[in-house]
């Protein structure tokens, strides 16, 4: 009898963890942490997503150090997309370069690895509510595109894009 109750308990779990899952990324969404252009940003990067329309402008102030002192983006799209805008400033604020190249390669593994290591799955903490857009490949693209953005404002300000596009991302 109680093996009975712990599994419909198991199943009632499932449910309620995925609509807390969507509420997080519903209040992402309407109340986007960050967004803001940064007037004083010394790494920029422009991330579209022509298939639905994402569009971003991401800011990054680096200090001295190495260090992520400041984030802000600004622009439209998907819930998905702005979600994943508001998460990663969040998280990335404050984290030195090294730390948030890892985090960001951690994230991109959680939507695009078949099979995820664990480590990954660990690393992103509160970044995993997105794991079920991996069953989405168009949508992998939009959770994708700020972290995309933000690989690119960290490169050398010489080899840089003005802008990257999911166009030539494949899945």
């Amino acid at each position: 009898m109680n093996e009975a109750n712990d599994f419909v308990g198991a199943r009632r779990a499932v449910p309620l963890l995925n609509e807390l899952y969507q509420e997080v990324i519903l209040d992402h969404n309407k109340r986007p942490r960050n967004f803001l252009r940064l007037p004083n940003a010394n790494a920029t990067a422009h991330g579209r997503n022509p298939l639905c329309g994402d569009d971003y402008f991401l800011d990054l102030v680096l200090g001295a150090g190495g260090r992520i002192e400041k984030v802000g983006f600004e622009g439209s799209g998907c819930a998905i997309s702005k979600a994943s805008c508001s998460m990663m400033t969040t998280l990335v604020e404050g984290k030195t370069v090294a730390e948030a190249e890892e985090l960001k390669e951690h994230f991109i593994h959680l939507l695009t690895d078949k099979k995820l290591p664990t480590k990954s799955l660990e690393a992103v903490g509160r970044l995993k509510i997105f794991e079920g857009v991996r069953q989405f490949p168009v949508r992998v693209k939009c959770a994708t595109l700020i972290w995309r953005a933000l690989e690119e404002a960290l490169k050398d300000q010489n080899q840089r894009k003005t802008e990257i596009s999911t166009e030539e991302e494949t899945l």
